[in-house]
């Protein structure tokens, strides 16, 4: 009997032992290393960047069509940002002006720069354009007056055209240009395009006895005011030069 309280008083402590010992030790798990993970910005650079480069064909069509009207301009752009591209034109102009009584020839150049402001949001993989610029552009021409006719108000003489032929060189007018169009990509890399441009002309040279009727680059002028209006429809390709 004494055995037998011995034996169940051992197995009580050798219990209470191990009970002890399970609440003392604290298990240690180990956590796995953390691991760096690089993100990696997976989306495709789709943003074009380069010249672009094209002809108005407005202006080759009157050309074919309009008799007395001769004229031609490339223009081009190139991409600085997200949305803001540098742009010129270049052109020439050679003009008749037979209207009013009065016959006139206009011949020069012209040259305009500037900058263009995309506000269309393109989505994936396109490249279109809404804009709106501002340009400076500059005219050197020559005028000749080939025909006019005398002022009368008596129906008794009526007024015949006197011909002469009246030439000055050297002459040229400047103005600020605001513009507004839209591109868009009709094949890979190939751009269709129309804007309308309003003109305010900032200086003028005049011939001494007749007036500029028409300015290249400017196109008509009028007596009660210094504003103008022209348009475009062009042809451009784009030649890459990187993404982003």
């Amino acid at each position: 009997m004494k055995l037998k309280h011995t034996f169940l008083l051992g197995f009580s402590l050798l219990l209470a032992s191990i009970s002890m010992i399970a609440q003392d030790e604290t298990i240690f798990i180990e956590e796995p290393e953390a691991v760096e993970e690089t993100v990696n910005d997976t989306l495709p650079k789709t943003k074009k960047y380069g010249i672009r480069l094209g002809v108005d064909i407005s202006k080759l069509v009157r050309t074919a069509v309009e008799d007395g009207y001769t004229s031609f301009e490339v223009n081009g752009d190139y991409r600085l940002t997200n949305k803001i591209y540098a742009a010129a034109e270049l052109g020439t102009s050679d003009r008749v002006w037979d209207e009013d009584g009065l016959k006139t020839t206009t011949t020069g150049s012209y040259i305009k720069i500037g900058a263009d402001l995309n506000a269309y949001n393109n989505w994936l993989n396109m490249n279109n354009a809404i804009f709106g610029g501002l340009r400076y552009g500059f005219s050197s021409f020559k005028q000749e007056l080939n025909t006019f006719d005398i002022y009368t108000t008596n129906p008794a003489f009526p007024t015949t055209p006197r011909e002469v032929s009246i030439e000055e060189s050297g002459l040229t007018a400047s103005w600020a240009e605001l513009i507004v169009g839209f591109k868009t990509e009709v094949l890979n890399n190939l751009y269709l395009s129309i804007n309308l441009q309003v003109k305010r002309k900032i200086s003028e040279q005049k011939p001494e006895d007749f007036d500029n009727l028409i300015i290249p680059g400017f196109n008509r002028t009028y007596d009660f005011s210094e504003f103008g209006v022209g348009y475009g429809y062009t042809i451009s390709y784009l030649i890459p030069l990187y993404k982003k």
